[in-house]
């Protein structure tokens, strides 16, 4: 799905990434772990094109980024930023049929199908009953599950999200990592930047470790996520203990 080469990115004199080269392939749940600043939301910005890298490429299904025009773009990749209050009263059920404007020219409205592709999306991730709610009332967690409904209705294949669970509660953290691990079944990928290991081993079958800008390591959490690696990019004393059906990470 993408692929990067060589990337590198500077604000002014300041190196963020300095020679970046990765791969993600269709249906991948894959989560970039590092200390803040280590440049996890600017990699997400230049995947997406909101940011244009100081050298390197960057390929979507083999086509440079910069060649796609960005609505066909957008009907393949969404974007889901942290959780946020916006600022206006929508109705949930209008939040979601923002995910159809790659579809729409200047003028046109949204019609029947549209509506109807919002309603699937909403009864997917079990939220239908919200569609009359005012999306600023709502949870966190219930605001997150409505960003996700609005990608889906946008029919994107890619969803790329920036520390998904940040600012839910423990409860809602889980039951979003469990949406994106069925939506991972039905051959949708994810690229997501996360601060938590446990997580990374629950929702993700690749993960990459940023440190200072570099991949100090990328592949399967399982084997990447571990207690020299943590000390390395985190300067914290850690032990990984393994469960019956996966593994976390604890300070010590």
């Amino acid at each position: 799905m993408f692929a990067v080469e060589d990337l590198k990115f500077s604000y002014g004199k300041k190196e963020i990434l300095k020679g970046i080269d990765f791969e993600i392939n269709s249906s991948d749940v894959i989560s970039i772990l590092g200390p803040n600043g280590c440049g996890k939301t600017t990699l997400l910005k230049i995947l997406l094109g909101f940011l244009k890298p100081s050298c390197g490429k960057v390929y979507f299904d083999n086509t440079l980024i910069q060649n796609i025009k960005p609505k066909a773009f957008f009907q393949r990749v969404a974007y889901i930023p942290q959780v946020h209050d916006g600022a206006f009263g929508y109705l949930v059920k209008d939040v979601v049929l923002m995910g159809r404007m790659p579809y729409k020219s200047l003028f046109s409205n949204y019609n029947n199908e549209d509506r109807k592709i919002c309603m699937d999306a909403l009864e997917i991730l079990g939220i239908k009953h919200l569609e009359n709610e005012i999306y600023t009332t709502l949870s966190g967690g219930q605001r997150q599950l409505i960003l996700i409904a609005r990608a889906i209705a946008q029919q994107a294949d890619v969803f790329i999200m920036d520390e998904p669970v940040n600012g839910l509660d423990f409860g809602n953290q889980y039951k979003l990592l469990n949406r994106i691990k069925a939506l991972s079944k039905k051959d949708l990928t994810f690229i997501k930047t996360s601060h938590y290991p446990d997580h990374v081993f629950f929702v993700s079958n690749e993960a990459i470790f940023l440190d200072q800008g570099k991949i100090l390591e990328k592949g399967d959490p399982n084997i990447i996520i571990r207690e020299d690696n943590i000390k390395t990019v985190y300067q914290l004393e850690s032990k990984i203990v393994h469960l019956s059906d996966r593994k976390i990470c604890i300070a010590v």
